[in-house]
């Protein structure tokens, strides 16, 4: 199945998927990025993998030297130009993840909120394309969520669908960390164990937290 964001859901309607009326889920947005923060000196080179409109972008813009963010959807590229106006140290570009030829360009790679899912592909490439990407001594972040947050990912999901941003949920399918929507969409997750064995596939020192009982990181040094 290709980018079901890409596909599906234009700008407007991604933007909508954040404007969350559940409390629980903000906070878990917000410490997400706050995990990021508080590692950032204000002097890193950041390139966050699957960016959407720039919403991460916007906010980590005043703790770092400069932002580029990588989005395969032109549709939010071009609403993130208007969302991103006025934040001179970001740029967001129309560019398939799965293609990039950065080497060693970075000091940090992100790819947060369950990005190894969300981006279509094997989520190894995906790792070694972010690593390449990184100078030495640069970091990855991997963040998926948590199996504690399952009720209110869950309660997220259906959320969305009542806006019409995702199809209806099938709940006979959804279970185990899966999401399945009724007009294909599948959303996954990685568990600790799947986490521990792409950290030790990619040969790097990794290691792995969990955030505010919502998500688990997997943060990796080149």
């Amino acid at each position: 199945m290709g980018n079901y964001y890409a596909e599906k859901l234009n700008a407007s309607k991604l933007f909508e998927v954040y404007q969350t009326n559940i409390p629980r889920v903000k906070q878990y947005l917000e410490a997400e990025v706050a995990r990021v923060t508080e590692d950032l000196t204000g002097q890193e080179k950041v390139l966050e993998l699957g960016a959407g409109y720039g919403r991460i972008l916007k906010t980590l813009a005043p703790f770092a030297r400069n932002i580029t963010g990588v989005e395969i959807s032109s549709d939010s590229v071009l609403f993130g130009k208007e969302y991103l106006q006025g934040v001179t140290n970001c740029s967001l570009k129309i560019m398939d993840a799965f293609k990039l030829k950065y080497e060693a360009e970075f000091d940090v790679v992100l790819c947060l909120q369950n990005g190894l899912s969300a981006i279509r592909g094997e989520p190894m490439d995906l790792v070694n394309i972010a690593l390449r990407s990184l100078v030495p001594g640069g970091r990855a972040y991997f963040s998926t969520y948590s199996a504690a947050f399952w009720e209110q990912r869950l309660a997220w999901f259906m959320e969305q669908a009542g806006k019409n941003l995702l199809g209806e949920i099938d709940m006979e399918l959804t279970r185990n960390g899966q999401i399945v929507c009724k007009d294909g969409f599948v959303a996954r997750t990685f568990s600790h164990r799947d986490l521990e064995n792409i950290g030790r596939k990619s040969r790097c020192r990794y290691h792995i937290e969990e955030v505010d009982g919502s998500s688990l990181f997997l943060i990796m040094e080149k």
